[in-house]
């Protein structure tokens, strides 16, 4: 897109997590006549944003949309995530590729610039206590997988077919504005809810589980960053690593006791502990930070500070 081109943006899974958030953000940058939210349901609450329903599997209805709305710009965050793909691999695979490749057969005809995020899920148990960007990816569970041959399409359309697309590996994301959904590292968003509810929480991953961890804010402004990055900065197109908070489920609790005293949390692991043992405890963004200039602004206790304010309110 020229650069003085007016946004025309899409969002696919605009009613997930990462999604929610990232719409708002967008509106506040680019104005909500420019802005089209989509998901395979219906919003549940009131919007005040555009609002299309659209499953990515029908590439005739997204390119309708697409057409329609002269779009030059898709963030594509419609998946099934960990947790959730592990009871249902062939949906995951299905809707994780199958809805990226629509994306990108569409990006080729119509030359529009694509986010579609990668994920810490690529990496398996051989890939030490550090991701480096070159570590090996050997996933272990479905969603690492289908995240692990987007990051090798994106690679191939880019150049191949020339296709613009740009990803982050987004590592667990701490959000107060909407409930998880899914995926392995929910604890450390659910934790929150129970203590400023004022109940006790049985954490699903052992104390000394330590994962990569971002709040939500520093992930969608890493989004929006590395959209507006020129396009000659970017030497990687499938998923940068980004650099993230390093804490083990056992820090997270007593930050968070520190602030609540009277809040109480257990760790009794269930199936998921398998997928975070497979995943890194840290990851390093040092190219994200050198090539575009990724920085993060929030650490553990302003994380701790503002979730617990927020839900509070």
């Amino acid at each position: 897109m020229g650069a003085g081109e007016e946004r025309r943006i899409l969002v696919t899974g605009a009613l997930g997590q990462i999604g929610m958030e990232l719409i708002d953000a967008l509106i506040a940058k680019f104005g909500s006549d420019n802005i089209i939210a989509t998901d395979i349901r219906e919003p549940e609450n009131d919007y005040d944003f555009n609002f299309e329903k659209l499953d990515v599997l029908n590439k005739q209805n997204f390119e309708q949309i697409i057409v329609q709305n002269k779009i030059n710009q898709v963030y594509h965050l419609a998946a099934i995530l960990s947790a959730t793909g592990e009871k249902n691999p062939e949906l995951c695979w299905k809707i994780n590729m199958d809805g990226l490749l629509n994306v990108l057969e569409l990006s080729r005809k119509y030359k529009f610039r694509i986010f579609a995020p990668s994920s810490i899920a690529v990496f398996g148990p051989d890939v030490g206590k550090i991701a480096l960007q070159s570590s090996p990816q050997n996933p272990t569970t479905m969603y690492g997988v289908t995240k692990s041959a987007g990051e090798q399409i994106a690679e191939y359309y880019h150049s191949v077919h020339g296709v613009d697309i740009r990803g982050l590996r987004y590592p667990g994301l701490i959000s107060w504005k909407v409930l998880p959904g899914g995926g392995t590292t929910d604890y450390a968003v659910e934790i929150f809810h129970k203590a400023t509810a004022s109940q006790n929480y049985t954490c699903f991953v052992s104390e000394e589980t330590r994962l990569p961890m971002m709040y939500m804010d520093d992930a969608i402004k890493a989004t929006m960053q590395v959209m507006d990055a020129p396009s000659e900065k970017l030497s990687i197109r499938g998923g940068y690593n980004l650099p993230s908070l390093n804490f083990s489920a056992l820090e997270l609790y007593e930050k968070i006791k520190q602030k609540l005293p009277n809040f109480n949390c257990q760790f009794v692991p269930d199936h998921r502990q398998e997928y975070a043992d497979s995943w890194p405890d840290q990851t390093d963004g040092s190219i994200a930070e050198s090539e575009w200039g990724f920085q993060l602004d929030y650490d553990l206790d302003s994380l701790c500070s503002i979730m617990i304010a927020s839900l509070q309110k």
